[in-house]
């Protein structure tokens, strides 16, 4: 099984590129693009789409790049329902699959969903537990028996029990965002999915701290947990100007908001959230200035760009994860990412 927490043997962080707004019949030609580019993981969100057919299709059309869901919303699914698909994909890719979980906020899970929202640090964490104690029932032919909180699962008669297979279960991220949601990836999880509105300070103050605390708790050594960081990229102009309009969007949500309290720049938040209930959207990224933007989103050249992740990043992060702020074609960051995967000049 690849082991998604280590990156590529140059030592470098490992380079990725997300599925988004990609029509389902064009996902395998937009991945064996992406794997031709150098990168190391292709993900898919949960969008306007589902986040698991994509990859299947992407398994067929490439042979060397990681697939994950970036993310899968969880609590939709039960635990048993993404255990298998985890499994098949597991299966499917030769052991190339990431498991990619995230809460989503609570409007969306009840209101979009139908589903139900309640507690959910404790509700993800028992349900990466529950996973591993079915995918490790599978693996070991003993009897399955998880009795938690939200779920229990007793049940595994042999014509429901899945073929064995040779790569072991997938790695589990989980996406996280506030410090309790970082404890818990800490404790449970392969690795913790950072929200584009980040910055090196709070990756290094406030996700690395929360992340080995959880780490602890659980008797995990420190660092046992590995950081993705999804980074904004503008190669040019109008780029730049889509990632003040995506920024000014996420800091309007308070949920973000400890990013910008770290940095001082809570009233900016404050403002824009009171814009966003006004529905004044299109004033908003004019309130957003040069310094906070060019914390969270990388701006330059190409190489100038690569440069700049590199040195925020380095020994810090395991994979980063590069998107342009407005265009969903793979050509947005088709440069920034060949800069990346190269080895840098000195190395």
């Amino acid at each position: 099984m690849v082991d998604s927490a280590d990156a590529p043997m140059s030592g470098r962080p490992s380079i990725d590129v997300t599925i988004r707004g990609v029509a389902l019949a064009e996902a395998a030609d937009w991945a064996a693009r992406a794997e031709a580019l150098g990168v190391d993981g292709v993900f898919a969100t949960e969008t306007n789409n589902d986040p698991f057919l994509p990859l299947a299709l992407a398994a067929g059309s490439t042979s060397r790049v990681q697939l994950g869901t970036g993310i899968a919303v969880a609590f939709p699914r039960s635990v048993m329902q993404t255990a298998y698909t985890g499994w098949d994909l597991q299966a499917l890719t030769g052991g190339r699959f990431v498991l990619g979980l995230g809460t989503q906020v609570s409007a969306h899970v009840r209101r979009r969903y139908g589903a139900t929202w309640s507690r959910p640090a404790a509700r993800m964490r028992e349900y990466v537990l529950a996973l591993r104690t079915i995918w490790d029932a599978w693996e070991t032919g003993d009897p399955l028996d998880f009795r938690g909180e939200f779920s229990t699962h007793t049940l595994m008669p042999p014509a429901f029990r899945p073929r064995p297979q040779p790569h072991g279960a997938p790695a589990v991220w989980l996406a996280a965002v506030r410090e309790r949601m970082l404890e818990v990836a800490g404790e449970v999880a392969d690795g913790v999915l950072v929200h584009p509105l980040q910055t090196e300070e709070y990756v290094r103050r406030v996700i690395r701290p929360a992340l080995d605390r959880g780490s602890e708790r659980a008797g995990r050594p420190a660092g046992s947990c590995a950081i993705a960081v999804a980074q904004l990229v503008a190669p040019d102009e109008q780029q730049r100007e889509a990632g003040r309009r995506r920024v000014a969007f996420y800091a309007s949500t308070p949920g973000y908001r400890g990013v910008l309290d770290l940095h001082g720049w809570g009233a900016l938040g404050e403002r824009l959230h009171g814009m966003s209930l006004d529905g004044a959207w299109d004033r908003m990224a004019a309130e957003v200035p040069d310094e906070v933007l060019d914390a969270i989103v990388l701006s330059g050249e190409p190489r100038e760009i690569a440069a700049a992740a590199r040195a925020r990043t380095e020994g810090l992060v395991a994979r980063i994860n590069v998107s342009a702020p407005e265009r969903e074609d793979l050509d947005a960051v088709a440069d920034v990412v060949s800069a990346l995967v190269e080895e840098p000049s000195g190395s």
